[in-house]
């Protein structure tokens, strides 16, 4: 792994001065993609999940790891004080938008209280710079064709609402404390590390590509369509997916934005601006690994927009960030790989 710090001035002199990135919930999906892109950067970086979700495996030898939650205050302090953090990356949390809806304490707790308390300890603790996963899901269902950020924000469900008023806290306490945030709402994430270093590994996982491949490695017996009805060419919801890696690119670009203007934050969309319907995901899956996966069509979710696409031209025109695995044929080979050699690593 290539550890070399980095050209980019700001990034050089973050690496020089030992200013820790801690990333919560690195040992997830997104979360692991960013600790893989912060230290191909040359970046220390420092993880605390508490393995609910995540994978130790994911986590690569070097990084010092704190297994724990973050509503444990002394245990947050105690990280910052002993690997001199300078900024945080936010990934723990709940994603599973249909739990979501039958059980919104558990992401009231989970993505905002949780979050409040990290908030807390980093306000203390003097972390100046603090970073957002946050979501399309806040739009709800919105009605342009293109989704930019000053799109009005109307959650359809408590996965969408709990992260909306993080967004609020973030945007409260930097008006009030020396700390300045970059919140990212994804679109719909895929795909894997192109070096297969790490992956979605979540058992049980609910994005469209990863249940497809798992049918198309014969771990699932079918992949359910639900909806054939929108208004879209061939009936199917149709979104915009972004590469992980491409996705973790973002964030580390936002840290190098952060730290260079301290009293600005940010907010962006992170997507390619262009969709696929769940159809033309499926036949690419087929194309990709050779198989013929079984479709079981069923009515539509509540909630399901018929597409949801970014506009991305905020992100491309305040951060320097060149996207480089913007095909999906090239998300699905990279998460094909990856779940290949997950069978290996879990059999």
């Amino acid at each position: 792994m290539n550890t070399t710090p980095t050209s980019n001035p700001t990034l050089a002199k973050a690496a020089s001065e030992k200013q820790a990135v801690l990333v919560t919930g690195g040992a997830g999906y997104i979360g692991s993609h960013a600790v893989l892109a912060l230290l191909d950067d040359g970046w220390p970086v420092a993880v605390i999940d508490n393995l609910t979700t995540g994978f130790r495996f994911a986590i690569p030898e070097g990084v010092a790891f704190y297994e724990g939650d973050i509503e444990d205050a002394a245990l947050l302090a105690r990280i910052f004080e002993e690997q001199g953090v300078g900024a945080i990356m936010h990934f723990a949390g709940s994603i599973v938008v249909p739990e979501s809806v039958e059980n919104p304490l558990k992401y009231y707790h989970n993505n905002t209280a949780k979050s409040r308390v990290l908030l807390e300890a980093a306000v203390k603790a003097g972390v100046p710079h603090f970073i957002f996963s946050s979501t399309a899901a806040t739009y709800g269902v919105p009605e342009v064709e293109a989704v930019r950020e000053d799109t009005p924000q109307l959650p359809i469900n408590p996965y969408g609402w709990s992260k909306l008023m993080t967004e609020q806290m973030l945007s409260d306490i930097a008006a009030a404390e020396t700390l300045n945030f970059c919140a990212l709402r994804y679109f719909n994430v895929a795909g894997a590390d192109p070096e297969a270093r790490t992956g979605q590994s979540t058992a049980g996982a609910t994005h469209l590509i990863k249940v497809a491949l798992e049918a198309a490695l014969g771990k699932r017996d079918h992949v359910g369509v639900f909806g054939t009805d929108f208004d879209t060419p061939d009936g199917t919801g149709v979104r915009d997916y972004i590469h992980v890696s491409d996705l973790a690119s973002a964030h580390v670009h936002a840290l190098e934005a952060l730290m260079a203007e301290p009293t600005r934050s940010l907010t962006m969309n992170c997507g390619y601006g262009r969709g696929f319907s769940v159809l033309e995901v499926l036949d690419t899956v087929d194309r990709m690994a050779g198989t013929s996966i079984k479709r079981r069509f069923e009515g539509r979710r509540a909630g399901d927009p018929a597409q949801l696409i970014s506009d991305p031209a905020l992100i491309r025109s305040t951060l320097p960030w060149q996207p480089r695995h913007d095909d999906l044929d090239t998300i699905i080979t990279h998460a094909l790989a990856w779940e290949r050699k997950l069978a290996q690593l879990r059999p």
